[in-house]
């Protein structure tokens, strides 16, 4: 299973061993970027932009366009991820629409994205119960995707319930139809009981952790979270938990 350590400090790109997942908001703005030492991924800032706004403000066309310019400045990106459009029942009451449609926007935008940029954009599978996700599958292969054959599968509107039965069971169900699922935001618990089923997965909970901890002894600042030595420690915790959740393959009942 392949890691991706969340990062909030985009000159860790050029310094960090191993592979990162960087959020668009930490580098819209920056006029210059580093060049990345290792492969990394690129986050559009979903939650944020849903969560702010109530919609996506950021045009595709400028999405695209930020896609193309950390591919050519930064280099070694392995995937973006779309402006999708989570299912969670606080972002529909933000919105005012239904799960399919944000559903449908969220295909309609990666379809958009593919068209306007060369690097590899994935899907992300947008629901809220395994019904919802099915669905959305149909969706996908109506209009000429078929998620089985995606090298990776962003699986959305899951991190906030990790740690529930029914979030496992989802997660069971849609790995043996055969999906190469990328698990967004997983924590250690999350990546110890679900690590076996996944393609990949992300986490920025090193930072927040830290945030309530004190720090390594010997370090000077008040906190962690943004201490390369305490990233490190953390992802040999998480790294540790998928070895043991790959060693156990412990069934889920789907």
């Amino acid at each position: 299973m392949e890691f991706y350590l969340g990062c909030h400090l985009p000159n860790w790109l050029d310094k960090f061993p191993h592979s990162l997942f960087v959020s668009r908001t930490t580098l819209y703005r920056r006029k210059t970027f580093p060049k990345a030492k290792m492969p990394w991924c690129l986050d559009s800032g979903a939650f944020s932009e849903i969560a702010t706004h109530g919609k996506w403000v950021l045009p595709a066309l400028d999405y695209a366009s930020f896609i193309n310019k950390c591919s050519e400045q930064i280099g070694n990106l392995k995937w973006a991820a779309p402006q999708d459009w989570m299912c969670e029942p606080d972002m529909l009451l933000k919105t005012g629409l239904t799960i399919e449609d944000h559903q449908k926007r969220t295909v309609e935008n990666l379809i958009e994205l593919r068209q306007m940029t060369s690097s590899h954009v994935i899907p992300v599978l947008q629901g809220w119960n395994l019904d919802d996700y099915l669905s959305h599958i149909e969706q996908y292969e109506t209009a000429g995707i078929d998620l089985i054959e995606e090298d990776t599968v962003g699986l959305g509107s899951v991190c906030r319930r990790q740690h529930t039965k029914s979030a496992e069971s989802i997660i069971a169900y849609l790995s043996k139809l055969g999906l190469a699922i990328h698990a967004f935001g997983f924590k250690l618990t999350g990546l110890k009981t679900t690590g076996h089923l996944l393609k990949s997965a992300d986490s920025m909970a090193w930072s927040f952790d830290a945030r309530n901890q004190p720090p390594i002894a010997g370090h000077k600042h008040k906190q962690c979270q943004n201490c390369m030595e305490w990233a490190l420690r953390w992802r040999r915790k998480a790294m540790l938990n998928i070895e043991q959740s790959q060693a156990a393959q412990l069934p889920l009942i789907i």
